[in-house]
């Protein structure tokens, strides 16, 4: 059986916490090559995420949310995340 990625990771931990309505990941790794973070192997993400868990939160109450459905991937697998963490009725 193939060991998931992390982005696969990432995406199935999101999924199951915040039931997005959209997830967008990319991996931004390969331009930080040489950068402190990504040489313990740590990746560089960049997400866009919409869920209706973010509805009258703060952007600092929504990167909680995020991070604590991340757990233990923020730190090891992850060293750098950008997040874009909107409620369905800020999008278009």
């Amino acid at each position: 059986m193939e060991t998931p990625s992390t982005v696969d990771r990432i995406r199935q931990e999101l999924t199951q916490e915040l039931d997005p309505l959209a997830l967008d990941l990319i991996d931004e790794s390969d331009q930080h090559a040489g950068h402190a973070g990504a040489q313990a192997g740590g990746g560089h993400y960049r997400l866009r995420i919409v869920s209706a868990r973010f509805e009258d939160k703060t952007d600092i109450e929504r990167h909680r949310l995020v991070y604590a459905a991340l757990g233990e991937l923020m730190g090891a697998d992850i060293h750098a995340l950008s997040i874009q963490a909107l409620a369905p009725s800020e999008t278009s």
